[in-house]
C-alpha cells in the first residue's frame, strides 16, 4: 500500500508561499491547500484547491479539519496588530483541530534569539506572538523559520517571486547602485527563497519534533563581499554611497512612534544589518541542517548568481 500524503495548508500566500507550494506539488508526500481573502490564477493554473476564508479561527478550522490538513503553513506579512490577531486564530484553529498540529508563523528574520525585537517592527509582532506560542500552544508543535536576507534580491526582479525592496536591501539592480551601511563589514546570512522553501518542506515530512526556532542559510557573509561578488561576476564596478551608522541609529530613535511609516521601517532594517542581526547562528545552524536538512543544498551567491545566468523566469 503507498503511504498517505499529508495534507499542507498554507494561508496569505504571498511571495515566499509560491516556492513552498511549488516544493510541496514537486513531491508527492503531500498535497497542497490554499487558505487565502481571495482567488488567484496563479494557484487555479496550477490546480491548487483555494479556500475563501476571512481568517477567523472557525473558518480556517473548518478548512483545517474538512482537509485533514496536519500542518498550517502562514506567509501572514503585516508590520501592525493584525500580524497578532490573526496569527492568534491560526493558532486557536490547531488547538481545535483533529488533524493539524502543527503550526509555522510568517517569520523569515534572522537571529531572533540573540536580537528579538529586530527589525523594530517585529519586535512589537512577530516577538509577542512567540512569547504566546511559548505560553500557550499546548499540544500545537511549532517553529519559526529564520533565514536572514533572502537571496533572491542579488537577482533581478523577474527571476524571482520576491517583490524586489530597494529601500531596504542595500543593493539596487536596476539602478545598478549600493548604498553601505555602517561599514559594511558587518556580519550578514542569506539565503535563496527557492531553498528555503525546500527545507519548509522537509521540516513538514519530518517526524522528529520541531524546535522552536529553526535556522538556514546559505552563505554568511558581509555586504562589502557581497559588492564584490557582484562586481566580479558582472564585471562591472557598482558606484557607492555610504550611510554611516551613528546616523541610522539617531533617525530610528526619533521615529519610534512611527513605525508603521514604510520609510521608518526602511532605516530600522538598515539597523537591523548594522546590528549583526540579520545573521543567523552558524553552529545552531549547521546542527539543524544535519538534523532535518539532509536532503536539501542551500546555495552560495556564486552558485546562484551561476545558476541564474541566462535563464528566462524564476529561478
Amino acid at each position: 500500500m503507498a503511504p498517505s500524503r499529508q495534507a499542507i495548508a498554507l494561508a496569505a500566500v504571498g511571495s515566499m508561499g509560491k516556492f513552498v507550494c511549488e516544493a510541496l506539488l514537486s513531491d508527492d508526500r503531500f498535497d497542497v491547500i490554499v487558505i487565502s481573502r481571495g482567488r488567484d490564477p496563479w494557484f487555479t493554473s496550477r490546480d491548487i484547491p483555494v479556500h475563501v476564508s476571512d481568517y477567523s479561527s472557525d473558518s480556517v478550522l473548518s478548512v483545517l479539519d474538512e482537509t485533514n490538513a496536519t500542518a498550517l503553513l502562514s506567509f501572514l506579512n503585516l508590520n501592525n496588530e493584525g500580524y497578532i490577531t490573526i496569527h492568534r486564530a491560526f493558532l486557536s484553529a490547531c488547538q481545535a483541530s483533529k488533524t493539524c498540529k502543527r503550526l509555522m508563523p510568517s517569520e523569515y528574520c534572522g537571529d531572533v534569539e540573540r536580537f528579538p525585537d529586530r527589525p523594530r517592527f517585529y519586535g512589537t509582532t512577530r516577538e509577542p506572538f512567540r512569547k504566546i506560542l511559548k505560553a500557550e500552544a499546548g499540544d500545537v508543535e511549532w517553529t519559526c523559520i529564520e533565514n536572514g536576507w533572502f537571496m533572491d534580491y542579488f537577482l533581478p526582479k523577474e527571476q524571482s517571486y520576491m517583490r524586489p525592496v530597494p529601500d531596504e536591501f542595500p543593493i539596487n539592480l536596476d539602478a545598478w547602485t549600493a548604498r553601505v551601511r555602517g561599514t559594511g563589514d558587518e556580519p550578514q546570512s542569506w539565503t535563496l527563497a527557492r531553498e528555503v522553501g525546500n527545507a519548509i518542506v522537509e521540516l513538514c515530512a519530518s517526524e522528529k519534533k520541531w524546535e522552536p526556532i529553526t535556522y538556514v542559510c546559505g552563505q554568511w557573509g558581509t555586504y562589502n563581499d557581497a559588492i564584490k561578488t557582484m562586481e566580479s561576476f558582472y564585471d562591472r564596478p557598482i558606484p557607492k554611497t555610504h550611510t554611516p551608522a551613528q546616523e541610522i541609529r539617531d533617525y530610528v530613535a526619533a521615529n519610534l512612534d512611527n513605525d508603521q511609516a514604510y520609510a521608518v521601517q526602511a532605516v530600522m532594517c538598515d539597523e537591523w544589518s548594522i546590528d549583526g542581526a540579520t545573521v543567523v547562528p552558524k553552529e545552531t545552524t549547521l546542527r539543524q541542517r544535519e538534523k532535518y536538512f539532509g536532503n536539501c543544498h542551500f546555495s552560495t551567491l556564486q552558485e546562484v548568481l551561476q545558476r541564474a545566468k541566462g535563464v528566462q523566469g524564476v529561478v
